[in-house]
């Protein structure tokens, strides 16, 4: 018996990086993909596995199943969250795909655009888009005919399509967020205003836990007078660490040792479309053991 539990978790052990990358991308949330991990290798303990020809498939589709049952309770929490509702960021400097052959429905922008579509269509997306499975796979997954796969993965990418801008290279990504953070720090309005787009967005997440903007801060000009106005005590004695957030580049603000947020800018051409603000401390936890290490 010994024995059989071992290979049971040597198999698990196998794809758990493919596992948590799949619940992540359908829950964002680190600690709730943790859960549905957990709760996927209980299931592999309790299955008849001589029974299970393909081990890797049918974890996948434990996971998938289990994320979607998880976002569809999710998504009545999020009605009622307090402020703007932001992905839980999670580190990638060793994992720059988190399980995935590749690094598709990762980075913040497309993760919030992604609450928007089903339970379903979010799930044949992340499978097909980050991880390849063909939709025979899919069909089976997700429990539809293989045209409603197509269909479903079809219709994830129209409605992503028509919200996303072209995305830049990590290089400029890394040259706006630095200049946005010296820009930030002392105030200065009129660089603000030069880094970001007509329409660009402030969200800042903090759960109704900590102060923060609970609307959306919309417009160059809003947004440049938003982050001057609290310059002079937000940047007071705080240390700034690059990271590697999402397969973005990053920083993680900490204060007397302690990390209370993470600050990614989403840019398309050579300005910047959002400025995210991940504040709450409860979905801290990742960036904060990177932080401490």
């Amino acid at each position: 018996m010994e024995g059989t539990i071992e290979a049971a978790l040597d198999t698990f052990r196998a794809v758990r990086p493919r596992l948590f990358g799949i619940a992540y991308r359908m829950l964002g949330s680190a600690s709730e993909a943790e859960d549905i991990v957990q709760d996927a290798w209980l299931r592999w303990q309790g299955t008849d596995r001589t029974a299970v020809l393909d081990p890797p498939a049918f974890l996948a589709t434990v996971t998938t199943r289990l994320s979607i049952n998880a976002l569809q309770s999710a998504r009545a929490r999020r009605e009622t969250y307090i402020g703007p509702w932001l992905p839980e960021p999670v580190d990638t400097s060793n994992d720059p795909t988190l399980g995935a052959e590749r690094a598709e429905a990762l980075g913040f922008a497309v993760l919030v655009m992604l609450e928007r579509l089903t339970p379903t269509e979010r799930a044949a997306y992340v499978l097909r888009e980050a991880f390849a499975y063909d939709y025979s796979q899919i069909c089976e997954i997700v429990q539809v005919s293989e045209a409603a796969a197509r269909q479903l993965v079809s219709r994830a990418r129209k409605h992503l399509a028509g919200e996303r801008r072209r995305e830049v290279t990590r290089h400029e990504q890394h040259r706006l967020l630095t200049a946005f953070l010296a820009a930030a720090k002392t105030g200065d309005l009129e660089a603000l205003e030069q880094l970001f787009t007509e329409d660009v967005v402030s969200y800042s997440d903090g759960g109704g836990v900590v102060r923060a903007s609970k609307f959306p801060v919309v417009g160059r000009v809003r947004v440049a007078r938003f982050v001057r106005a609290f310059h002079t005590h937000f940047w007071e004695g705080v240390d700034i660490e690059e990271a590697d957030v999402n397969g973005q580049p990053s920083v993680i603000l900490s204060k007397a040792g302690s990390t209370f947020a993470v600050v990614i800018v989403v840019a398309s051409g050579d300005a910047i479309d959002q400025v995210l603000w991940m504040m709450n401390p409860h979905k801290l936890a990742a960036v904060a053991l990177r932080a401490a290490a």
